[in-house]
């Protein structure tokens, strides 16, 4: 079913909605009373802020990590990061070549 729905997104598109995806389910999580140390709901900006910075790499902060965050919520910044981080592009279906030889087919151990 996601593959129909997909299906007609260019590559631009689908890391676009990739990135949006990833965002959202880590608001999610960072909103759960699991992810704080005090056991409260993080407000959703804040946990949106705090998931858009840990995916795309930035580093920027709301509330401090150690004090704010759990170890769950530690965990699932630590996950963030390292999938925007290593980039889920590279493993998306459809993702241009990495390099000109594969573009062109040839076998890069040829050469």
């Amino acid at each position: 079913m996601l593959r129909r729905t997909f299906k007609h997104l260019s590559g631009m598109q689908l890391i676009a909605v990739g990135f949006f995806l990833l965002i959202m389910a880590g608001t999610l999580l960072l909103m759960l009373p699991l992810s704080s140390r005090d056991g409260t709901v993080t407000p959703f900006l804040t946990a949106l802020f705090t998931a858009t910075s840990a995916s795309c790499v930035t580093g920027l902060i709301l509330v401090d990590t150690f004090t704010h965050w759990s170890f769950f919520g530690q965990l699932v910044l630590l996950l963030l990061i390292q999938i925007g981080g290593l980039g889920f592009i590279r493993r998306l279906p459809g993702s241009p070549p990495e390099n000109r030889s594969e573009a062109a087919g040839l076998d890069p151990g040829k050469f």
